[in-house]
C-alpha cells in the first residue's frame, strides 16, 4: 500500500466517489490525473492533453470522465 500510485488510489476510490469528484472538480482533477499517469507510462499524448486541460479544456475533460466512469469505471480518454 505504500508503494501505490496517486492514480491507483483515486482508481481505487468508489465508483459514485469517483463520478462525483470528477463531475464537481474534474476541471483540475483530470488534467492533474493525466499528468500523473504519465509519470507512470510515459505516454507523451497523456501529457500533452494533461497540460492543455489546465488552461483550455478541463471542464469538458471532466465531464468526459465522469461519463466514462459512471459507464467503464475508468478514466478512458488519452489517459493511457
Amino acid at each position: 500500500m505504500a508503494n501505490e500510485s496517486y492514480t491507483a488510489k483515486i482508481e481505487s476510490l468508489p465508483k459514485i466517489a469517483k463520478v462525483l469528484l470528477f463531475f464537481f472538480f474534474g476541471w483540475i482533477l483530470s488534467s492533474l490525473y493525466r499528468v500523473l499517469r504519465y509519470t507512470e507510462t510515459k505516454n507523451t499524448v497523456t501529457l500533452v492533453v494533461g497540460i492543455v486541460g489546465f488552461f483550455v479544456v478541463g471542464a469538458i475533460l471532466g465531464i468526459v470522465d465522469a461519463v466514462t466512469e459512471a459507464l467503464d469505471n475508468k478514466v478512458a480518454l488519452l489517459a493511457d
